[in-house]
C-alpha cells in the first residue's frame, strides 16, 4: 500500500524514558506481540514518502524495555516509515532468533516477489505480512479484497497470517467480505475502531463474528489510539470485554512501543502492563493471551 505523500514528516514524541517496572508479574514466556524497531536512522534511513518521523527506537533500547517489564519474547512489526524495506527488522531477528518473530511488509506487486525471498523471510523468523489500509493515498478507494486474497494465497504455503491495520468500523460487511479467506487474519488495535463508535457498530460486530468463528485474531494493543480519555482509558473497556467474550483463544497483547504518532500524553509501558492486569484479572486467561496464543500464532516454542 502506498503511503500518503506529504511535504513534511513531523517528528514523533519519544517513549517515556522513566525506568519503572509494572506491579503485575508476567508469566514465563510472555510475548509482546506488537512493537517496532526504528533506526538508527543513520544506518536504516526512513522512506521519503513517510507521514511521520520517529525518534530512534533501537533494538538495544527495546531489549532494555522488555527486561524492565518482565517480558521474555516479542514480535516486531514492520513500521510504515520503512515501507517495504525490512532490513532493520530482519537485522533484529537475526540477533535474537529464538526470542523474536517478525511481521513484514512486501511490495503490492507480487510479481516482484520471488519464492526465494519469501523463504528468506520465513527462515529469518517472519510469520506474517502486514497491510496498511489506513495510511493510503486514496481514502475513497474500496477495500482491495482481490489483492489481499492474492497475497494470502501467496503466503499460505508458509503458514503465515495477514495482519491488517484498518478501521473496522468503516466496513459494515467485514465478516462477509472476509468469508472463506485463505489465511488467518490479524486485526491490530482492537480493530482500530474508535471507542465512540461503540461495540454495536456493524464493522466491530463483524470483527467479533470473525473471532467467534476462528477466522481472525485481534491484538489488544494501542487503546490510547482509539479513545478520547487518558489512562485508564475507561471508554475502551467495553471493546476489551467484547473481544474477550467473543473468543479469548484468538487474542494477543502488545505494548505498541515506541508509540509512534501519539498526540496525547505518552503512556508508560509499565502502566500499559498494569492496565492489562486490571482488564484481564483471571491469571489463566492472562497466560493464554500472553503466552499460549502467541505460541500458536507466531510459532514460538512453548516455555518449559
Amino acid at each position: 500500500m502506498a503511503l500518503t505523500q506529504t511535504a513534511s514528516a513531523p517528528l514523533c514524541q519519544a517513549p517515556d524514558p522513566e525506568i519503572r517496572s509494572p506491579k503485575i508479574a508476567f508469566p514465563s514466556g510472555a510475548v509482546d506481540c506488537h512493537a517496532h524497531v526504528c533506526g538508527p536512522a543513520s544506518q536504516y534511513p526512513y522512506a521519503q514518502e513517510r507521514i511521520y518521523t520517529p525518534p530512534d527506537a533501537t533494538l538495544e533500547s527495546y531489549k532494555d524495555l522488555l527486561k524492565m517489564l518482565g517480558v521474555d519474547r516479542a514480535v516486531l512489526v514492520q513500521p510504515s516509515v520503512y515501507g517495504t524495506d525490512n532490513r532493520a527488522m530482519l537485522a533484529a531477528l537475526n540477533i535474537y532468533p529464538e526470542q523474536l518473530r517478525g511481521v513484514a511488509v512486501i511490495p503490492s506487486n507480487l510479481q516482484d516477489i520471488t519464492d526465494a525471498y519469501l523463504e528468506e523471510l520465513h527462515s529469518a523468523g517472519v510469520r506474517g505480512i502486514r497491510c496498511n489500509i489506513v495510511d493510503v493515498a486514496d481514502k475513497s478507494a474500496e477495500l482491495p479484497i482481490q489483492n489481499l486474497k492474492d497475497l494470502a494465497n501467496r503466503i499460505k504455503p508458509f503458514g503465515w497470517h495477514l495482519e491488517l491495520l484498518m478501521h473496522v468500523n468503516e466496513y459494515p460487511d467485514l465478516a462477509k467480505v472476509f468469508e472463506n479467506f485463505p489465511v488467518d487474519l490479524v486485526f491490530g488495535h482492537f480493530g482500530y475502531s474508535h471507542a465512540k463508535h461503540g461495540i454495536q457498530n456493524e464493522g466491530f460486530l463483524g470483527l467479533l463474528e470473525l473471532l467467534k468463528s476462528n477466522r481472525a485474531w485481534a491484538k489488544m494493543t494501542g487503546p490510547y489510539r482509539i479513545c478520547d480519555g487518558g489512562l485508564p482509558y475507561l471508554d475502551m473497556r467495553p471493546l476489551n470485554d467484547a473481544v474477550i467474550k467473543a473468543n479469548p483463544r484468538r487474542l494477543v497483547w502488545g505494548t505498541d512501543w515506541p508509540h509512534v504518532m501519539v498526540k496525547k500524553q505518552m503512556p508508560h509501558d509499565a502502566d500499559l502492563c498494569d492496565l492489562l492486569g486490571s482488564w484481564v484479572v483471571d491469571e489463566n486467561l492472562r497466560k493464554s493471551i500472553l503466552v499460549d496464543n502467541p505460541c500458536i500464532l507466531y510459532d514460538f516454542a512453548a516455555p518449559n
